[in-house]
């Protein structure tokens, strides 16, 4: 079973430290993941092929609402970090508080920073991060043709 954690730094770069000893590469995927839907999956499976290690960083409630408005999210931090767990592609999962996913990426140094399809490798927010970090940006997942904002608009 995946642990659950919150975000703190000096353990995470401790156990990358020790992925990297064993040789194994790193892959980091991130987002809010409310309403878990099909790209959802597909992009963490995409993003789990890139390396050895899938960590995903899921968003807070705190850090959601900083990004998408008051009303969200729809589920809770800790429920929707354990669905993310729960998907045999991904390895460790961690929460973070801060609007974007920068603390994570210095604290784990990813080889690869897994980003969905409604990017490029040039737009990533963190793109100029990853690579002065030593890391590579990899755009995965299908097309983007799925969205948590637009199931919410749809319900009753």
């Amino acid at each position: 079973m995946v642990e659950v954690v919150r975000f703190v730094g000096e353990e995470l770069g401790l156990a990358a430290d020790s992925w990297r000893q064993q040789g194994r590469r790193i892959v980091l995927a991130n987002g809010a993941f409310d309403l878990l839907h099909v790209g959802h999956v597909r992009y963490l499976q995409g993003a789990a092929v890139e390396g050895d290690v899938l960590v995903v960083a899921v968003n807070s409630d705190h850090s959601v609402r900083l990004s998408k408005g008051p009303d969200r999210p729809v589920v809770p931090e800790a429920e929707r970090a354990e669905l993310i767990a729960a998907l045999s592609v991904v390895d460790h999962v961690v929460v973070f508080d801060d609007k974007t996913v920068e603390g994570i990426l210095r604290a784990l140094r990813p080889d690869v920073h897994a980003k969905g399809t409604d990017y490029t490798a040039d737009s990533v927010p963190e793109a100029a991060l990853v690579r002065s970090l030593g890391g590579e940006v990899r755009i995965v997942g299908d097309p983007k043709d799925h969205s948590t904002t637009e199931m919410i608009r749809r319900l009753p």
